[in-house]
């Protein structure tokens, strides 16, 4: 897991006790995971810090929810951030979560991904959104040239990239995730629409 400073670390834990408070009354992570928020949710998204983009570039975070990933990013690297959520009660949520953490480079977009209109990005998240099927039309309109997906995903990462490979076309790394040995990260570039 990468470094935090005293300030990074400290706006985690109050982050992490904000979303535990909210989780009582919406739900923004499952009740099975409140145990291992650290483990599960926290370290979960520390571990896509390594592999982002150098340089200070925007990034943008789809279907933030709880603000897993974009938060805990904005929160590790101080990088402006934009949060798409188009739950207005997690939408809230982010906003309060943003205002109290003093994260004054985060804005909440609380609109469907499709409306969203967000600056070009240098990376784009989505962690337990949607399938690459979904997320690569987004990827390809919101990322500027040069930019970086990160997506997370779950055991059935090689059947959603066997379901884009004749249509899209990329440069894909993939990493083993660090805190669920059924995860893989994908990194995605050059990102771009094969044409028929």
């Amino acid at each position: 897991m990468p470094h935090l400073d005293a300030e990074a670390a400290e706006r985690l834990h109050a982050y992490a006790d904000l979303l535990l408070r909210w989780n009582s009354r919406i739900n923004l992570i499952g009740r099975a995971t409140i145990e291992s928020l650290r483990q599960r949710h926290i370290e979960d998204c520390l571990q896509l810090v390594p592999l982002l983009p150098e340089g200070d570039g925007p990034i943008g975070d789809l279907g933030s929810g709880a603000g897993l990933p974009g938060l805990v990013l904005a929160i590790a690297t101080g990088r402006p951030t934009h949060l798409v959520e188009s739950d207005r009660r997690k939408a809230a949520f982010l906003t309060e979560a943003a205002a109290r953490l003093g994260l004054t480079r985060v804005t909440i977009h609380p609109t469907r991904i499709e409306e969203a209109r967000l600056p070009p990005l240098a990376l784009l998240t989505a962690r337990a959104l949607a399938p690459l099927k979904a997320l690569l039309p987004e990827a390809a309109r919101l990322l500027a040239p040069g930019g970086t997906a990160l997506f997370p995903k779950g055991r059935m990462a090689e059947a959603e990239l066997a379901e884009v490979a004749s249509d899209w076309s990329f440069t894909l790394d993939r990493f083993a995730s660090r805190t669920d040995p059924e995860a893989t990260i994908f990194r995605l570039s050059d990102i771009r629409h094969v044409q028929p």
